[in-house]
């Protein structure tokens, strides 16, 4: 190849050798170097678009790693917010009301923890929106935990000073039933097994064998002890005081007598099938200040927060009673 480079002059009629100039290389070095400065930036923009470097593709799965972290940890909240608001529930409708005080209202349950500005760094991170949202749940529940922590510390305050009301409080399940497999028909609206229309059930029913103990749900004094064909049957009304009494109908027997004092625990009756009945079994029924409420709210010297949930989904699952 040649080392120079040749022009044609008309004037001379000759091709006459190029000489550069200093300044001519210079231009021609310069764009040059910007060309292929240029060049390799295209290329490395065009390689990055359409492949990852090891490093790239390192952090990718890092992230990745992290993001499903963020979402089992968001379904583990779920979880806990569910259990949370069962105990918010028990506490507000069981606890409190057995103390007769106030439940504690949602706004202050679901008040909110800090400000905006709280979360304000979070938000220059990667998946921003992730993290900040996991983050103000975490406060969210910290904060409810709190609350319900204090309103449990009151409860305790309350019990302490009221032995006498708690001892008295219809607290247990009337039959042994630790397996949960009695509980029949809970209380509302369930088709009359006789008549075969929608009646209002204001009790619970469960099932067992002729002959099997019933017990004494609170502490109290049998106000009524009455043998019948018809409706309850047989039965027994224990007023415990402080507003609360509980029926034991369509009993097969008595193991009490009218005025008699009985305990939390104590043996009143067997179960049968007497008066309006279709099969053996015990017709419970909780009434406070001359309302009748669901018996389901006041097994809670018996049962687990599972066993609870549990005998919740069974009672509310039957559609005919048996009485």
């Amino acid at each position: 190849m040649e080392k120079f480079k040749y022009k044609y002059n008309p004037k001379t009629v000759k091709y006459e050798k190029v000489k550069l100039t200093w300044r001519d290389k210079f231009y021609r070095f310069l764009t040059y170097f910007l060309a292929t400065i240029v060049i390799a930036i295209v290329y490395n923009l065009v390689f990055s678009a359409f492949f990852d470097t090891p490093k790239e593709k390192g952090l990718k799965r890092e992230n990745e790693q992290l993001k499903l972290q963020y979402e089992i940890l968001n379904k583990r909240f779920d979880l806990v917010e569910n259990t949370l608001q069962d105990l918010q529930q028990r506490d507000n409708n069981i606890y409190r009301v057995i103390f007769e005080t106030d439940p504690i209202p949602s706004s202050v349950r679901e008040a909110g923890y800090g400000g905006a500005e709280r979360y304000k760094k979070l938000k220059n991170l990667k998946n921003s929106e992730l993290v900040v949202k996991t983050t103000q749940r975490l406060d969210k529940l910290s904060k409810q935990l709190y609350v319900q922590s204090r309103s449990y510390d009151q409860i305790i305050d309350m019990a302490d000073n009221n032995e006498e009301m708690l001892s008295s409080i219809p607290a247990i399940m009337p039959v042994s039933n630790e397996d949960l497999t009695r509980t029949a028909s809970g209380y509302g609206w369930r088709i009359h097994p006789i008549y075969k229309i929608k009646k209002f059930h204001e009790g619970m029913d469960f099932t067992a064998s002729t002959g099997t103990k019933v017990y004494a749900t609170g502490d109290g004094v049998v106000e009524t002890v009455k043998r019948s064909y018809r409706g309850y049957g047989k039965r027994v009304v224990i007023d415990h005081g402080f507003g609360y009494k509980t029926r034991y109908a369509h009993l097969a027997d008595f193991n009490v007598r009218k005025g008699q004092e009985v305990s939390r625990g104590d043996v009143i009756g067997y179960v049968g099938s007497t008066g309006l009945s279709t099969a053996p079994h015990l017709h419970y029924e909780v009434e406070k200040k001359g309302e009748k409420i669901n018996p389901v709210h006041y097994y809670f010297n018996d049962l687990s927060a599972e066993q609870y949930e549990k005998m919740i989904f069974i009672s509310r699952n039957s559609g005919q009673s048996f009485d």
